[in-house]
């Protein structure tokens, strides 16, 4: 065992009562009456850096949320990694079918359960700890290390893009690392090297100027949820083909090699089924599981509302019916134009006796890496030293808009060093992170330090 691991080993403890005291902090960026509780997070982390051995830890107020700041720079002529992450967290409802309370953190089976466990800050820890570990045991760090860490991804990242642009000097890297991400499996580690995009949308339908009784106009006026239901059935087809006209206009073909390595992989769907708890699986036709999840865009309704949702009964032709949808994409896709061919649909689709709005709430565009490169490889060989198996090359179905950012405005690739798993239920109740994964991912954030200043 090296000096860093072993200190890792030693400190288990306390970094897991680090993380517990982050986990107690209900930093739901998406609620204002949780603002406090955003900057307290964001307080919480800047020390966090300063006592892991950051010479430079700083809190950037933006119209939003603010972001975190922190940099340890003492290894000239060594490459530089910046590190991302998120500390805000999604909302937990509903908190009736949470097993614990999610803002508690509580240890079962080992794993921790709370919300943000796994989706960020368990997984953003690791590479707190890692450079902590390199500098108690050596004093020095294989690499130069940023730490970029926001307060809005759950919202789309709003201000983080114009962030990055006003400091593209301070934030100039090699490499860009990122902790936000599932391994294929607690026995099969990976690396994901793709994501798919996003669109995200609200759609509001209003018939009349107020509601009505469902008696008196019934029959006579048109029914916004109805209307609304209609469009919405008509977004796929019974095989779950998008019907938007110019959908799949540029959707990247998967080439032979891909389709094969996506095969080679050891999913189950039984397995899958049992684990998500479903009777049957459903998806476009003449695609595998994976192959839908990770290269095949999709339409989802994410939500759906109006009239009366309450106990009891209300009898209304509600005024006004509203959903969320949202679009994953994979390359080529873009997140402007699909927009706009969704809206022209749900437009064309519409009935003329109701008034349709389709706001753009957010998005980004698809990111596909190239697995042979330097800081991937890297990865890998960090992954193997910590696992002990040497890992696959997969893609999520989930998205990380920030990822195209660092793409486009700093030119240096990105390392998804995830180590949550598909059923930790992110942005669900009882969402957890499994304490051996995390624990082995300390050990390969450190390696990966190693790994990338080893082949400087």
């Amino acid at each position: 065992m090296s000096t860093v691991a072993g200190y890792l080993a030693e400190n288990r403890p306390r970094h897991l009562d680090q993380l517990s005291e982050l986990l107690r902090i209900p930093s739901v960026s998406t609620d204002p009456g949780r603002r406090e509780d955003v900057a307290r997070a964001a307080a919480w982390l800047k020390a966090r850096l300063r006592e892991a051995g950051c010479t430079s830890a700083e809190i950037h107020p933006t119209e939003g949320h603010p972001v975190v700041y922190g940099e340890w720079l003492s290894a000239p002529g060594r490459p530089t990694i910046l590190v991302y992450g998120h500390y805000d967290v999604q909302p937990a409802d509903p908190l009736e079918l949470w097993t614990s309370p999610p803002f508690e953190p509580s240890i079962r089976d080992g794993r921790i359960y709370a919300r943000g466990a796994t989706d960020d800050k368990g997984q953003l820890s690791i590479h707190v700890n890692a450079l902590e570990a390199h500098l108690r045991t050596s004093g020095r760090c294989p690499v130069n290390v940023k730490f970029l860490i926001e307060g809005e991804e759950e919202i789309g990242s709003p201000h983080l893009t114009p962030f990055i642009e006003a400091n593209r000097k301070r934030l100039s890297c090699d490499a860009v690392v990122v902790s936000d991400t599932a391994i294929f499996s607690k026995k099969v580690p990976s690396i994901c090297h793709g994501l798919r995009g996003l669109a995200y949308f609200q759609v509001d339908v209003r018939g009349t100027d107020h509601d009505l009784h469902s008696g008196s106009f019934g029959g006579a006026v048109i029914n916004p949820a109805f209307a609304l239901a209609q469009m919405l059935a008509a977004l796929k087809d019974a095989r779950g083909k998008v019907k938007v006209p110019g959908f799949y206009d540029r959707v990247r073909k998967l080439t032979p090699a891909e389709r094969k390595s996506f095969a080679s992989l050891p999913h189950s769907d039984a397995r899958f089924k049992k684990e998500i708890g479903a009777p049957e699986l459903h998806g476009e036709a003449g695609f595998t599981t994976l192959e839908r999840l990770w290269a095949r865009p999709t339409i989802e309704i994410n939500g759906i509302w109006g009239g009366f949702t309450g106990e009891g009964a209300k009898t209304v032709i509600p005024a006004e019916a509203h959903a969320k949808i949202s679009c994953r994409l994979v390359p080529n896709q873009t997140p402007a134009e699909i927009g706009r061919k969704v809206e022209a649909y749900l437009r064309k689709l519409a009935p003329k006796a109701v008034r349709v709005k389709v706001k753009n709430l957010h998005g980004g565009p698809a990111w596909l890496a190239e697995t042979g490169h330097p800081a991937l490889q890297a990865a890998g060989r960090a992954v193997e030293r910590a696992f002990g198996k040497r890992p696959v090359f997969t893609r999520e179905g989930g998205s990380i808009p920030v990822i195209a950012s660092f793409t486009r405005l700093l030119g240096v690739p990105s390392v998804l060093l995830g180590v949550g798993l598909q059923d930790d239920n992110a942005h669900a109740p009882d969402e957890k992170l499994d304490l051996d994964l995390f624990f082995r991912g300390n050990e390969a954030a450190a390696y990966l330090m190693e790994e990338m200043g080893s082949r400087a």
